[in-house]
């Protein structure tokens, strides 16, 4: 109860925790609306490219009109982090280049951040998290969201004595989602493309996460503030459900699938025929780990634990994520324990623009969950060795060569704008890296 009896307290004292939201689209309206019912939290300003919608998503989950009138709703995020009197800002735009600017201001003005922008986050939140402890701030995932999530079961694991084995989340996945497009996307989630505009739904955001690009950016932060490796070839989603995490996602020389110890993986809730497979993780994150001796194994078994055919590998799963209606939880954290709900700590794994087809020189690539690339995950030093071009600046930039599908895209393969402040800051976060690696 400490998070709530501080919430008591400063509600008591007329000094709410006082936050900015940037970005009013599907998780920031989820986040409003657990805002009426928490107490001592108060939501002082909302920027957003158009403030008039932003202003009816907070009525529409809830808002009253005097709780609507009381904040501040504007277009101009930088303004309202050098103007507003705030305690946290939750950076939830999704556009990696804007968040990154957003971030680097927050911190400058003192304020904690938390990053809702996973794509902003792998594309260079070593840097930015190393900057947010510098000014003695926090830098933090979002809870609600799968990577903090799986931060959390990694470090309950790690705290308890156990070696994690493998980490990450399920996802609906079959090999031939890779080459989805907008256009082809609501085939697969059953809907017309009719019903999903009536829903207000991206075509373009939701592609990214059955193409595989958001499961490798997930799994990417998730190394990176775990220190747990990236596969060498990439995610394999391995089909497998609750009751088979600790069968599944072992190493293979035990009989599993897995390269080695202590990496993260996404499992899929389909058969690689289609068929779904039986207690499926599709929503939720695990950990997998080892008991450390005979004692811990025993136990695992005593205790009605899902384990291997050994009885030394086990599993915890969190079967549902609530997305931004839990989000109060790294903001809470953040304000009241400066402290994080899961932080980049490296930069140990990274996300590379990879063709979906046969491109040409001279197409534009139209970036995350788009029709020319999708996201591979990488280990951080391979994709530095081939100069792989983040998936987060992969949007608006031109081919100068052609690339066959399937084929990772270069810095080098495109015409980019060195002025640009996200490549900038990209590109002193590389330096960085391998300078320390010298």
């Amino acid at each position: 109860m400490y998070l709530y009896n501080e919430l008591l307290a400063r509600a008591e004292a007329d000094n709410p925790v006082r936050v900015g939201l940037i970005g009013a689209g599907k998780f920031g309206s989820m986040f409003l609306s657990q805002v009426p019912t928490t107490i001592g939290l108060q939501v002082v300003s909302i920027s957003d490219l158009n403030p008039g919608n932003a202003r009816q998503t907070c009525r529409d989950v809830g808002w009253t009109d005097q709780l609507v009138d009381e904040t501040d709703f504007n277009d101009d995020a930088l303004h309202m982090l050098a103007t507003q009197q705030l305690d946290v800002v939750v950076e939830a735009t999704g556009n990696p280049s804007v968040g990154l600017v957003h971030a680097q201001r927050a911190i400058a003005e003192g304020l904690h951040i938390v990053m809702v922008n996973v794509e902003a986050d792998v594309l260079a939140g070593s840097l930015l998290a190393e900057q947010a402890r510098a000014a003695g701030v926090v830098y933090s995932m979002a809870y609600g969201d799968q990577p903090a999530l799986t931060c959390e079961l990694v470090e309950w694991a790690r705290a308890t004595g156990f070696n994690v084995v493998a980490a990450g989340k399920g996802t609906k996945y079959l090999p031939s989602y890779h080459a989805s497009t907008p256009n082809s996307v609501w085939d697969y989630y059953g809907l017309t493309a009719e019903q999903a505009a009536e829903a207000g739904m991206n075509s373009q955001m939701f592609n990214s996460f059955l193409d595989g690009t958001k499961s490798a950016l997930e799994m990417a932060a998730i190394a990176n503030a775990t220190g747990l490796h990236a596969p060498s070839q990439g995610l394999q989603f391995p089909p497998a459900g609750m009751d088979d995490l600790a069968h599944v996602l072992r190493p293979i020389e035990e009989g599993g699938q897995l390269q080695s110890k202590g990496q993260v993986e996404v499992v899929s809730s389909l058969e690689r025929d289609g068929r779904p497979v039986f207690r499926d993780l599709r929503w939720g994150v695990y950990v997998v780990m080892e008991a450390p001796n005979d004692y811990a194994a025993a136990c695992f078994k005593q205790y009605g634990m899902n384990t291997d055919s050994t009885g030394r590998y086990s599993a915890m799963y969190k079967p549902f994520h609530l997305i931004g209606l839990e989000l109060n939880m790294s903001i809470l954290s953040a304000a009241l324990l400066s402290a994080p709900t899961g932080s980049t700590q490296l930069f140990q794994a990274d996300v590379v623009a990879t063709a979906k087809r046969d491109l040409r020189a001279g197409e534009v690539l139209d970036g995350e969950g788009g029709f020319t690339v999708w996201g591979k995950l990488y280990p951080a030093e391979e994709s530095l060795r081939l100069g792989g071009l983040p998936i987060g600046l992969a949007h608006n930039v031109k081919l100068k060569r052609a690339i066959k599908s399937g084929e990772p895209i270069r810095w080098e393969d495109v015409a980019y704008d060195n002025q640009q402040t996200a490549v900038q800051i990209r590109k002193t976060m590389e330096q960085s890296v391998k300078i320390l690696e010298n």
